[in-house]
């Protein structure tokens, strides 16, 4: 298939906000893609390359030749030019880069060289977001979209469900092929967010319901085969050589084979939680640092041979206990309202992040922000998207401080919802300012315009109506809490969470 095919598409996609026709015109492209060439496709539909690093950035690209005037690279082509980039290394390695990116860029025409630069530098502003792709699957393929679902889930690649699907003379066979399968990263469930406990148990429907303490750390995936251990973060990246101390209990646990959702973070001496930073600069490090990861389970998704998955909550933690033991998450079990709201004052009183109420009949929703799971904080808070950053004044001058908010518009791009330089610590605006101008797009005397792609997390006192933004809302007195090293645009509230929370004109 030529890329200029999937250029078009790309094209037309961020032209609609119609979710119908954007599955319409990715339904035309699947259906017209040649099984080779399935994978690559669908992962550049998704706004990602195959490679997880190229070498190539913002920077790399601010300089790129004309245009070719007509098409003539093939997606195939271009998958193989980018293998071969992330292949380079040591010395020459830059220039060798360098000249390959001019090369393949030089043979693209205008749409293509869009399409490039926003698969290379993760902004591809087309509004085709995941599950509107596992959508457009289905029906390219003529199979059940919770078919598709259940084995995105399960294969925790896109990729791989839409080859499964689209190259299968069973198509439906091939999707329910794909199982949980120990050592291979399932998609994590997500939980929603309500203001208080009463409105999480209203939203459960009343019943009994488990109520989890919620740790500030980082979500991790352990799974054990034997004495092969593997460690997978959110985004499902194999953090395992990174954290011995969590492989090492994962091999101390009275069970042969296991897969268990939690969190990890460093506890202090007087067993309250460190800052979050202290927990994510220990897990992105590698070799000897300061501070011990201590893991602590809320799920358990298979055990010596029985997934999981599909059974209640009520037995999946029964599974839990057997095997992580004292390293299960902290929880109660109650159809008490008041007891529930003890419970979390209980636990913000003891530094941790707020609870996560849960149904006991629920299954594992995996890669679904579901209904079944429902998160409480004693603040409100969002995960944003920076969009640009201007300079400081006064003794933050030369460093980058005050940061535009934006929220994520389903329909593609982002919202911007105000500003903020509150919360920061010198610490932080050393590194926003190394951060940022990495990711710059372009700048005039006062601001730098940088790619939206650093999530940050943001505590606030109210959304207020307001006609100075282009989204209607405003956060007021919104702070800066912490950066999301784990967390990608993609994964950003959307300006639609913001606005429900606003209060009525």
């Amino acid at each position: 298939m030529l890329l200029a095919d999937v250029a078009a598409t790309s094209s037309a996609l961020a032209a609609t906000r119609s979710r119908l026709a954007k599955r319409a015109l990715l339904v035309e492209l699947l259906r017209s893609t040649a099984a080779a060439d399935v994978p690559i496709v669908a992962r550049f539909l998704g706004g990602e390359l195959r490679q997880r690093r190229t070498g190539l950035g913002w920077r790399s690209l601010a300089e790129l030749p004309a245009p070719a005037v007509a098409p003539s690279l093939t997606v195939a082509q271009v998958d193989a030019a980018f293998e071969e980039m992330a292949a380079l290394a040591g010395p020459g390695s830059a220039g060798a880069r360098a000249a390959l990116a001019a090369e393949l860029f030089g043979a693209a025409t205008a749409d293509e060289q869009r399409l490039l630069r926003g698969l290379v530098t993760g902004e591809l502003r087309q509004g085709s977001l995941d599950a509107l792709l596992l959508d457009a699957v289905a029906e390219a393929a003529g199979v059940p979209v919770d078919a598709v679902r259940r084995a995105a889930m399960l294969a925790g690649s896109t990729e791989t469900v839409a080859t499964a699907a689209l190259t299968s003379d069973d198509p439906a066979g091939a999707l329910a092929a794909i199982g949980l399968e120990v050592g291979r990263p399932v998609r994590p469930m997500l939980a929603q967010s309500a203001p208080d406990v009463a409105a999480a148990l209203d939203a459960l429907g009343g019943g009994e319901v488990a109520v989890d303490t919620k740790l500030d750390g980082i979500r991790i995936q352990v799974h054990r085969s034997g004495q092969d251990v593997h460690v997978f973060t959110r985004s499902l990246d194999d953090l395992t050589d990174r954290v011995p101390e969590v492989v090492a209990l994962a091999r101390s646990m009275p069970a042969d084979a296991f897969v268990l959702d939690g969190e990890a973070l460093v506890v202090g001496p007087d067993g309250r939680p460190r800052p979050f930073q202290e927990t994510s600069s220990r897990s992105a490090t590698r070799g000897e640092v300061d501070g011990v990861l201590t893991p602590y389970f809320f799920d358990c998704l298979h055990l010596d041979g029985r997934d999981l998955l599909d059974a209640p909550l009520r037995s999946r933690l029964a599974a839990l206990d057997a095997v992580a033991g004292p390293f299960a998450v902290e929880r109660i079990t109650t159809s008490s309202a008041a007891r529930a709201q003890e419970r979390f004052a209980e636990v913000v009183a003891q530094g941790q992040e707020g609870v996560v109420v849960k149904s006991l009949d629920a299954p594992y929703e995996a890669g679904r922000r579901g209904g079944a799971w429902v998160k409480v904080k004693p603040r409100h808070t969002l995960d944003l998207v920076v969009l640009a950053v201007e300079w400081g004044s006064g003794r933050r001058r030369g460093l980058l401080s005050n940061i535009h908010l934006g929220a994520r518009d389903p329909a593609g791009g982002f919202v911007m919802l105000g500003k903020t330089f509150k919360g920061m610590t010198d610490e932080m605006l050393a590194w926003q300012t190394e951060r940022f101008l990495e990711l710059e797009v372009s700048r005039t005397d006062w601001a730098v315009r940088v790619a939206p792609v650093q999530v940050v997390e943001i505590a606030f006192d109210g959304v207020q109506r307001s006609t100075r933004y282009p989204g209607g809302v405003a956060l007021r007195f919104a702070r800066v809490l912490r950066y999301r090293e784990d967390k990608t645009a993609a994964e950003a509230d959307t300006i639609d969470t913001v606005r429900a929370l606003a209060a009525p004109s």
